[in-house]
Formats: C-alpha cells, sequence, structure tokens
C-alpha cells in the first residue's frame, strides 16, 4: 500500500475531506452566532466578520484546492509512466502531503505567517525536486 505513489494522493485527497469537516463544523455555528443567514450572502466579503479562527480554518480548506492539484497531476503522471514505484518519489510524496498537513494544522490553529510560509516553502521545494526528477526521466 505504502509503495505506490497514488497512497499520499489518496490520503492528501482525505485530508482535504477532513479540512471540509473542520471548516463547517466551526463555521456554521459561527455563522449563527453572527446572525448571518446562508440564503443571503452574496459575496465572500460578508464573512469577514466571523471570528479569525472561523476564517483560517476556511483559508486552509481553499488553500488545499490551489498547490495540490499540481502534487495531484504530477504523482498521476509519475504513475501513469511508470516510475509510481521509485521509493525517492514515494518518500518526496509522503513529505509532501505531511508538510500540508502540518501546514493546514498550523494555519488552522497557531497561524503565524512566517512559520506558516516556511512550512509552505519546504512543501514546495519537495514538489519542486519531484518536478525535476521527473524531467531528468524525460532525458
Amino acid at each position: 500500500m505504502y509503495q505506490s505513489i497514488l497512497t499520499p494522493v489518496l490520503i492528501l485527497v482525505a485530508w482535504t475531506l477532513v479540512m471540509w469537516l473542520w471548516m463547517y463544523a466551526t463555521r456554521l455555528p459561527a455563522m449563527r452566532a453572527a446572525g448571518i443567514d446562508p440564503a443571503k450572502l452574496t459575496e465572500k466579503s460578508q464573512m469577514d466578520v466571523l471570528p479569525r479562527k472561523v476564517r483560517q480554518v476556511a483559508d486552509n480548506h481553499n488553500h488545499l484546492h490551489e498547490q495540490p492539484v499540481l502534487f495531484y497531476a504530477l504523482a498521476i503522471y509519475i504513475h501513469l509512466t511508470g516510475a509510481g514505484g521509485d521509493t525517492l518519489l514515494i518518500g518526496l510524496a509522503w513529505g509532501y502531503v505531511t508538510l500540508r498537513v502540518i501546514h493546514s494544522l498550523f494555519q488552522a490553529t497557531v497561524n503565524f505567517i512566517p512559520v506558516r510560509f516556511a512550512i509552505y516553502a519546504l512543501a514546495t521545494i519537495v514538489l519542486i525536486i519531484m518536478t525535476v526528477n521527473s524531467l531528468m526521466a524525460l532525458a
């Protein structure tokens, strides 16, 4: 199971759904407390009255639909080219997923931006290494 590049993909998808649950578990009660009627919302800025802790979870859920899309595409590419069993690439994929989970937990709780950015940057470096490795395999 851990010997496939697609397993980390599955775990990151599952983690994204955990963050979705966390987002609504905090957002819906906060909206009720703020007197926000979801049926009357017309733009995202109307949610700015929600507590920062609630918005941080929602922001992270959105972030999990940004750069990880590149990870998903790259992992599928690696799998389809037959390199999906490469130990280095699998380790890097697990590293990327681990860093994204840490990033999520940090953003949803502490959210000190310099540290959060460092975690994000490390994850990006892992993604770059995976990409360069895949490009070098073309040669």
